[in-house]
């Protein structure tokens, strides 16, 4: 299974991007998706969740309210709308895969992505 993400890019504080992750070699609704962040200096963070087998979501305090985690196992991707973004939401953002919500969540997931960035300005 290979990740790729999407979207990152500049953005002023209020505004929105959506970022993707499109797996290749197939993450049906029996991978638990999620996303993670990492800003300079800081620890890789958890963001948010999709659960395996359809049993929904799950976020980071400090995103609720304002990241939107959603998947579309047609097309095999999964995707994360980000509103009214802060300069703080600035960091490197990956996401990753396994067939363990727990594993996910905690970032022991078996399949990574390199990264999309995120920058968000005052």
């Amino acid at each position: 299974v290979q990740l790729i993400e999407s979207g990152g890019g500049s953005v002023q504080a209020g505004g929105s991007l959506r970022l993707s992750c499109a797996a290749s070699g197939g993450t049906s609704s029996g991978y638990a998706v999620g996303w993670f962040r990492q800003a300079p200096g800081k620890e890789r963070e958890f963001v948010a969740v999709f659960r395996r087998g359809g049993r929904g979501t799950y976020y980071a305090d400090s995103i609720k309210g304002r990241f939107t985690i959603s998947r579309d196992n047609a097309k095999n991707t999964v995707y994360l709308q980000m509103n009214s973004l802060k300069p703080e939401d600035t960091a490197l953002y990956y996401c990753t895969a396994s067939t363990s919500d727990i594993s996910t969540i905690k970032g022991l997931g078996d399949y990574w992505g390199q990264g999309t960035q995120v920058t968000v300005s005052s």
